[in-house]
């Protein structure tokens, strides 16, 4: 009996033992770390010829080397870019083996690693309160397990709630040709809309400008139906989003991870960085997506990271004469000016709490409104509060108390 026991154990030791050895066989690495346009397992411009540079099984680990968003080394001392031309490398596509065009990609994130430096810019006439008046300005943080702090912002302390803002399908030539037609269309009518741009664009044999197909190659600055810069700091670790899978093997593609962000990004940055992004895949075979990805969790994660809060309010309020930046290309800006009110506007509600919480930081901290504006992006939730009450809905902006430490 002795015997048989001992035997049992030795196989159950040697199953464990294999097992291990094919998990970790098993788990796969994309990324090398450089710079997009030397790295074969990285692009910046979204094209359905775009080709998978590796593959995963459903349940294996899939870890992801993702650059900062500006593509740059983060270190002390640099200076912001400037060349929007890089932003946002993506490490991927990674194909997903079995998954078919119109299954739904269900993608678990385990753990954002960071690595080296974090940043955070005002970068004018960037972001979303362009009309106020702001100097550039930057902050390089030090990025600890638990806590983020900057020279540049004594006293404070960002909460470590690393995700990635960019977790993405590629498209099919239906849906990237429907993209493609109503953003041109956008942009001819003066919206807000980056178009094409084949400097610096990867990869080169696609998006380059000596290809025909260089101006079909979008920028990676909008979230669209397949996913891409969603920016939600929801999607963190214990997170699962849903993708829908345009084509065969899906195309899974991860980057722009943050240490910490506020809801809005407003400042145009969150706490940039570098980092290792693990994640582990399911494919649905029974779920649609009509308008864009879902995601869901434990519900911790919709917490602010503090106990407690201080809050501002804003509603669609304004001077006459001022027309909203992002009303200009309606062609309306002589109605618009006239107004003091403008029905059911949740972005001049969203700047107008914005604004609140920059004075109130400004006046009871001690802060210029540039380092404002920043704490604003990393950390403040903009909530909206209401849609019904017309014309005034209702949006909060959520100042976390904990990040302060005196």
């Amino acid at each position: 009996m002795k015997n048989a026991m001992s035997q049992i154990a030795v196989s159950l030791a040697l199953s464990v033992s294999c097992f291990i050895s094919l998990s970790a066989e098993a788990a796969v690495e994309v990324g090398s770390g450089k710079p997009c346009v030397a790295d074969s397992q990285c692009f910046n411009r979204v094209h359905p010829d775009i080709p998978m540079v590796a593959t995963a099984v459903p349940g294996e680990i899939v870890t992801f080397r993702v650059r900062n968003a500006s593509d740059v080394l983060l270190e002390p001392g640099r200076s912001p870019s400037e060349d929007l031309s890089l932003i946002h490398p993506v490490t991927g596509p990674v194909a997903i083996r079995g998954a078919r065009k119109g299954d739904v990609l269900a993608v678990t994130i385990l753990d954002v690693e960071p690595i080296g430096y974090g940043q955070t810019e005002v970068a004018p006439p960037s972001g979303f309160a362009s009309d106020m008046d702001f100097e550039a300005f930057s902050v390089v943080w030090e990025l600890g397990p638990d806590f983020a702090t900057a020279d540049a912002l004594p006293g404070i302390r960002i909460p470590n709630r690393g995700f990635p803002g960019i977790v993405m399908t590629l498209p099919d030539p239906a849906v990237h040709k429907s993209v493609v037609a109503r953003e041109k269309q956008l942009r001819t009518l003066g919206g807000d809309v980056a178009p094409p741009e084949p400097e610096n664009a990867s990869p080169s044999d696609i998006c380059g400008s000596t290809r025909s197909t260089a101006q079909e190659c979008l920028r990676t600055f909008p979230p669209r139906e397949h996913g891409g810069n969603l920016d939600i700091r929801y999607i963190s670790s214990g997170a699962t989003i849903y993708l829908p899978c345009h084509v065969d093997g899906c195309g899974l593609a991860i980057g722009d991870t943050h240490y910490a962000q506020g809801d809005g990004e407003v400042s145009v940055t969150a706490i940039e960085m570098d980092a290792r992004v693990s994640v582990r895949t399911q494919i649905v075979k029974d779920k649609t997506l009509h308008r864009g990805p879902h995601y869901s969790g434990p519900a911790q994660l919709l917490d602010i990271p503090s106990s407690r809060f201080y809050a501002t309010t804003g509603f669609p309020i304004k001077e006459k004469g001022f027309v909203p930046p992002w009303m200009g290309y309606l062609d309306a800006d002589e109605r618009v000016a006239s107004l003091a009110n403008l029905s059911n506007d949740i972005a001049l509600a969203a700047r107008n709490a914005l604004s609140e919480m920059i004075d109130y930081l400004v006046e009871t901290r001690g802060l210029t409104r540039e380092q404002a504006y920043i704490i604003c992006s990393v950390a403040v939730d903009l909530r909206i509060g209401q849609l019904v009450d017309a014309p005034n809905v209702g949006v909060t902006a959520i100042l976390p108390l904990d990040i302060f430490t005196n």
